[in-house]
């Protein structure tokens, strides 16, 4: 949340054109990305920044996608589904969401985890349900990888681009990652 003593941060938002439709990115003005949600759910891009940043805590502003994010977005839907991984993202979210989030980006190309087993692999075995709100709340589609989350029997479960669009995160993640 913002605190009334200082200005408003400036944010840059841009979209990168993908298989899936466009992506529109927020970035700050070091590069680093603030959020990335499809076009089509843009109310809910404006709902994260709200959550973190607080409303009226932030401008957005039109311009141009941070070469090295688009680069990378690049590199990724061309087949080197690692390059996302090279993105720098301001989480700006709890510690603990800020904790699952590192956890997601830990978990590698071409696999899944579970809720359950995230949370165990983060230390903190009962708390499947907290690691899947966490998981809800991330405001990076894509770059950092909720859709390689899963029910504990693999079904593939909600994602806030669509399921459709998960499953074609995995299957192309699948087919390029690195054996």
């Amino acid at each position: 949340m913002t605190r009334p003593d200082r200005a408003p941060l400036s944010l840059t938002i841009g979209a990168a054109t993908t298989p899936l439709g466009d992506l529109l990115l927020v970035a700050d003005i070091d590069g680093k990305l603030r959020a990335a949600e499809f076009s089509d759910r843009e109310a809910r891009l404006h709902l994260l920044l709200d959550r973190r940043l607080g409303k009226g805590g932030y401008r957005l502003a039109a311009g141009a996608v941070p070469p090295g994010v688009a680069t990378a977005l690049d590199a990724y839907f061309a087949g080197d589904v690692a390059s996302i991984d090279r993105i720098e993202v301001a989480m700006a979210g709890t510690a603990f969401q800020e904790r699952v989030w590192r956890g997601l980006r830990a978990i590698r190309p071409g696999t899944t985890r579970s809720y359950g087993a995230l949370a165990g692999e983060l230390g903190l075995p009962r708390s499947a349900r907290a690691v899947g709100h966490a998981n809800g709340a991330n405001p990076f589609e894509i770059v950092v990888p909720c859709h390689r989350l899963v029910a504990t029997s693999g079904a593939l479960t909600g994602y806030a681009g669509g399921l459709d669009r998960k499953r074609w995160l995995l299957d192309h993640e699948a087919r390029h990652a690195p054996h």
